[in-house]
């Protein structure tokens, strides 16, 4: 299938960077893997606290170019009508690359805030309030000149608006550790259980209506519950996080209860996309995008549903608050419900921006497979070092470094299952790059 509007191709060189930078994440995953049973590896050039730091703010900065290239590209079939400003939208990728790796790259000359998952400096900030603005305009323009408003792309909007707008409370460092952790999770974690959910949820709701043909009405009332669902329970679910940080003692009942219930929007999920898949009018010839779509329902479920149940009540996270098992919940919830998903609009959306009438796709299956297996046993090996690390150091009292040596083969485990999973990364690349230039020489 053929893009519809010319101005789709502005979301391409947003995928491109996004999977550039993706790899980027992954060697810097790699790293850390290797530090931890090899703590002197690399050291002093890249230390384990600079290499985490990169590590996830690469996450973070690629997946944010998924989720704007995505937007740029299912929001003019959404209105039927061509983008606001092409110009506005290259303007801004320009900005927002230079800015993320001028700010990967001040972190090994440790030019940083120092403040976890925000430790943009802070002119690196006022780029990215100034990029995520730009967007959001952009983006209201468009919908407003555009012949229709739907469901989809209101919710897609109101999680860029919450986006922006909690990401203000980065600006905000008060001196009380406590008061600062307060206003801190509403970044860290109503960006990625609660505003990332509504765009995760319209992009799944656009892959499902354009995958199965299903009727928009039916996709539209599943929105709606997830949306639902993700405010209900994320925004008073954030006290899960004021258990153990001098907070009033009624966050250990109200945090529990509502993150209890945060696995009802990935549920939901699940089922909004084997409901549209039983309703389905057209079989799609894209079967790896159709792999990847209903893949992220059940990873995200499984990830950030199932083993944030796990460890999500008082009784139990008194146990494991910082250990390998909110790793293993971190690594797992990221990739089902936000790696996946990006990589998802990717495959369907890049095939029509490069006019591809004929799809070979067994590279990518190959490569989604190996992605797939990769995480869920790197999962479960930080589970297995997590579980140990909680009976010695929480139940025996055992020194947390004395610890750190029983759990080594966890350890290796999970940095042989990163090695898999970046060989399935490096299939999914080489088929990525491959076929464009293919596709240009034809």
């Amino acid at each position: 299938m053929k893009y519809q509007y010319e101005s789709q191709q502005v979301a391409y060189p947003f995928f491109v960077a996004a999977m550039l930078l993706f790899a980027g994440q992954i060697v810097f995953g790699l790293i850390i893997g290797a530090q931890y049973m090899w703590p002197d590896f690399l050291f002093p050039a890249i230390p384990f606290h600079i290499a985490r730091m990169i590590h996830i703010n690469l996450l973070v900065v690629w997946l944010i170019f998924g989720f704007m290239g995505s937007t740029y590209y299912l929001i003019p079939e959404e209105v039927e009508g061509e983008l606001y400003s092409v110009k506005l939208a290259i303007t801004q990728f320009w900005l927002f690359l230079a800015g993320g790796v001028t700010a990967v790259v001040g972190y090994l000359f440790r030019w940083h805030d120092g403040r976890e998952f925000l430790e943009q400096p802070f002119i690196i900030k006022v780029a990215i309030v100034i990029v995520v603005l730009m967007f959001i305009y952009n983006i209201s323009m468009t919908m407003l000149k555009g012949k229709k408003r739907t469901s989809t792309s209101i919710v897609l909007l109101i999680g860029f608006i919450g986006m922006a707008l909690l990401y203000l409370f980065a600006f905000f460092k008060p001196d009380n550790m406590i008061v600062d952790k307060y206003y801190w999770w509403l970044v860290v974690h109503l960006w990625v259980e609660g505003v990332w959910e509504l765009i995760m949820a319209a992009i799944l709701s656009f892959l499902l209506i354009k995958l199965t043909g299903a009727e928009r009405e039916v996709a539209e009332k599943w929105l709606y519950i997830i949306v639902g669902l993700t405010f209900i329970t994320g925004i008073i679910g954030t006290g899960h996080h004021y258990y153990w940080i001098g907070a009033p003692e009624f966050w250990q009942t109200w945090g529990a209860w509502f993150s209890v219930f945060e696995v009802l929007p990935f549920a939901a999920m699940i089922a909004f996309s084997f409901d549209m898949l039983s309703k389905k009018t057209r079989s799609h010839q894209n079967k790896a995008a159709i792999l990847w779509t209903v893949g992220t329902t059940i990873m995200s479920f499984v990830g950030a549903g199932v083993w944030g149940f796990l460890h999500t009540m008082p009784q139990i996270n008194y146990y494991t608050h910082g250990t390998q098992i909110t790793a293993s919940h971190g690594h797992m919830a990221f990739f089902g419900a936000y790696v996946m998903i990006v990589i998802a609009m990717i495959s369907y959306a890049v095939p029509n921006l490069r006019n591809q009438e004929s799809l070979n796709q067994k590279a990518e299956v190959i490569a989604f497979w190996t992605m797939v297996i990769s995480m869920l046993f790197m999962g479960l090996s930080l589970t297995g070092a997590g579980i140990v690390q909680v009976y010695l150091q929480r139940i025996l009292g055992m020194p947390f470094m004395e610890a750190q040596e029983h759990i080594a083969l966890f350890y290796g485990l999970r940095f042989f299952f990163g090695i898999t999973f970046t060989l399935g990364l490096g299939i999914y690349l080489y088929d990525f790059f491959s076929s464009a230039k293919s596709r240009t020489k034809g």
